[in-house]
C-alpha cells in the first residue's frame, strides 16, 4: 500500500479533505486496472479500461468525493462503475453504495475487483443497466457521484432521487465539459446547481447496453 500512500500524499496541495485522502490511500488502486497497466496504477492519470472506458485520474475523484462531502451512515448512488475503484472510494467514506454500469462484461469485472479488495455486497452492490434512471427502488439516496458526462443536463431522475440536504456530483456537457455539484435543500423542495472546474469525462450512454 505504499504506493497509494504516495499517490494519497501527491494529491494533498489540491485535496485537503483528510478523509478522502485516507480513503485514497486505503484503496489498492492496482486491482482495479487491467493487468498490463497494474505498473501504471497510482500515476495520477487517467488509464483504458477496454469498451472505450476509463479509471478516472486520481485527482479528479478526489475532488469529486470531496464535493459530496461524504458522511458515515450515508447511502449513496454511483453512475459509471467502470473498474469499481470510484465505488470502493465512495464505500470507504460512506455506509452503503450501489453502483450501476451500463456494460454487463464491465459490471461483472468491476464486482470481482470490489470482492477482491474486500468490498462486500453487503457495502457494495453491483448493478448492470442504465444508470441515468438511477434506482428508484433504492431511493432517496443522500449522495449521488456521476462518474460519466450528462448532456445536456444531470437527468431529472438522478436529481429526483437526491434526499433532503443531499449532494450530487456530475460532469455535464459535450465537448467542453465542467463539474456540476447539485444541492437540494434541508427541506427538500429546492435544488441548487453550481458549475465548477473543468474536466474530460467519457459520455453517460442512456438505454441498456
Amino acid at each position: 500500500m505504499d504506493e497509494a500512500r504516495k499517490l494519497a500524499r501527491s494529491l494533498r496541495p489540491l485535496v485537503r479533505d483528510e478523509r478522502v485522502l485516507e480513503a485514497v490511500a486505503a484503496v489498492p488502486r492496482h486491482l482495479f486496472v487491467p493487468a498490463g497497466l497494474r505498473e501504471r496504477a497510482y500515476e495520477n492519470v487517467p488509464l483504458p479500461i477496454g469498451k472505450g472506458q476509463t479509471i478516472s485520474q486520481p485527482l479528479i475523484v478526489a475532488r469529486m468525493l470531496e464535493l459530496l462531502a461524504l458522511r458515515p451512515g450515508d447511502r449513496v448512488l454511483d453512475v459509471g462503475t467502470g473498474s469499481g475503484w470510484h465505488a470502493a472510494l465512495l464505500a470507504e467514506l460512506a455506509s452503503r453504495v450501489w453502483t450501476i454500469e451500463r456494460l454487463p462484461s464491465l459490471s461483472r469485472w468491476a464486482e470481482r475487483n470490489l470482492r477482491a479488495a474486500g468490498f462486500g455486497p453487503e457495502r457494495v452492490t453491483v448493478i448492470a443497466g442504465d444508470g441515468s434512471r438511477g434506482l428508484p427502488d433504492e431511493a432517496p439516496f443522500d449522495a449521488i457521484n456521476v462518474a460519466a458526462a450528462a448532456w445536456p443536463a444531470v437527468p431529472e431522475p438522478l436529481e429526483r432521487q437526491l434526499a433532503p440536504g443531499g449532494r450530487l456530483v456530475a460532469p455535464v456537457g459535450a465537448s467542453g465539459q465542467q463539474l456540476v455539484l447539485v444541492e437540494r435543500s434541508a427541506e427538500g423542495a429546492a435544488l441548487e446547481r453550481t458549475p465548477l472546474e473543468a474536466v474530460r469525462f467519457v459520455p453517460l450512454i442512456e438505454g441498456e447496453a
